[in-house]
């Protein structure tokens, strides 16, 4: 049918274009926080791309939500600006009418976000905490990437190291490991360690440093340097200077979450074991999937507007609404962990009356147009 092939042609072109948008935003926004990250020494520097695309995973069922949303109110908004929705209500086609049209073309979409949420995003969640874990758990010393200031794990230490020329241009491609490689003890030049515990504060400097292991003790060895401490209370200094100073490196093993983070696990197992998180979590998983739908029936309504007002409202108002909407899944989500709520009883209220409101402006909309198109005769 010339009508239904009409919509669905101009809903796929304005989606298209709007998540080319939203994808090109949202992960500009994500490079910028996660290279910060890495900055800050959260994160490894070699795995901001991975990182990065666990990120957009988790957030790519809003991202398909809210491209489908503004494509629907963009799409049937300018059919009303160019007096196409006269004609088609003129040829006797009512705007309930465009539900099926609609569906028909976000169906695969909507099954994608279904997906994505249920299986995809506690996937992604998971591996990138795995990530972020793995790279906490290592040394605070395998972390010190040379000529950069770094950070201990703790926020109680600074590190920094200087190589000669040579090694600078061998480390750059891999920073990691610092001190020590894999052919045996590297040694750093101008090793710089600044150490604070409550009120004390200690600056160890030294020319030379190296990393050598003891059986199955690793040492870090600092030679021709001093230590300054200082008690911030009182303001007494201690200054020493030392030929060979070593200190004991313990490596951290790496740590298995015992714990696993609600949004992290499988629905499967949240299914399993059906404590109030895990209820709130599968609220807010099951609720990212019926919003993207009421979101494309409230979209309808709000695309209608009149092709004489200069200025156009509905998207502002519908990305209001898109906002609204979705921070109430997320407080539906709290009031489920809570126990305020259960699954039930938040899924049907919010969700139910999100459809309810939908469907209701979806009729007044197209009352409305009826009335304006055919006007009842005045009674003699």
């Amino acid at each position: 049918m010339v009508f239904d092939t009409t919509v669905r042609r101009e809903l796929a072109r304005s989606f298209g274009a709007t998540l080319v948008v939203i994808l090109t935003i949202v992960l500009t926004m994500l490079l910028i926080r996660t290279v910060g990250q890495a900055a800050k020494g959260q994160i490894a520097p070699q795995d901001v791309v991975l990182l990065l695309g666990f990120v957009a995973l988790s957030n790519l069922p809003t991202m398909l939500a809210l491209s489908l949303f503004v494509a629907v109110v963009v799409s049937l908004g300018r059919m009303y600006r160019d007096s196409e929705m006269v004609i088609w209500f003129a040829s006797g086609i009512g705007l309930r009418r465009f539900v099926r049209p609609v569906l028909y073309t976000t169906w695969p979409v909507l099954l994608v976000i279904a997906l994505l949420t249920l299986f995809v995003v506690p996937w992604g969640s998971r591996s990138g905490l795995e990530l972020r874990d793995r790279y906490a758990a290592r040394s605070d010393l395998s972390r010190v990437t040379p000529g950069v200031f770094q950070q201990s794990s703790d926020g109680s230490r600074v590190f920094f190291i200087e190589r000669s020329a040579a090694e600078a241009s061998a480390a750059a491609s891999a920073p990691a490991e610092a001190l020590a490689g894999d052919a045996g003890p590297t040694v750093a030049r101008n090793v710089f360690v600044l150490s604070a515990s409550g009120e004390h504060e200690s600056v160890t400097s030294a020319s030379r440093g190296r990393i050598d292991s003891i059986d199955d003790t690793r040492m870090l060895v600092l030679e021709r340097g001093q230590r300054t401490d200082l008690d911030r209370a009182t303001g007494d200094k201690a200054r020493a200077s030392f030929e060979d100073y070593r200190v004991r490196v313990d490596e951290k093993a790496a740590r298995l979450a015992t714990q696993v983070q609600p949004r992290a696990m499988p629905t499967a197992d949240l299914l399993r074991d059906p404590t109030l998180r895990h209820q709130g979590e599968l609220a807010w998983r099951i609720g990212l999937a019926l919003g993207a739908a009421n979101l494309l029936l409230l979209g309808i309504g709000l695309s209608a507007t009149t092709p004489r007002r200069a200025s156009n409202w509905n998207l502002l108002f519908a990305l209001l609404g898109f906002v609204v909407y979705y921070n109430l899944i997320g407080l539906s989500q709290a009031w489920v962990a809570a126990g305020r709520l259960g699954i039930g009883a938040a899924l049907l209220g919010l969700h139910g009356a999100a459809a309810a409101l939908a469907l209701g402006l979806l009729a007044w909309r197209d009352q409305g147009a009826t009335h304006r198109l055919w006007p009842r005769k005045a009674a003699a």
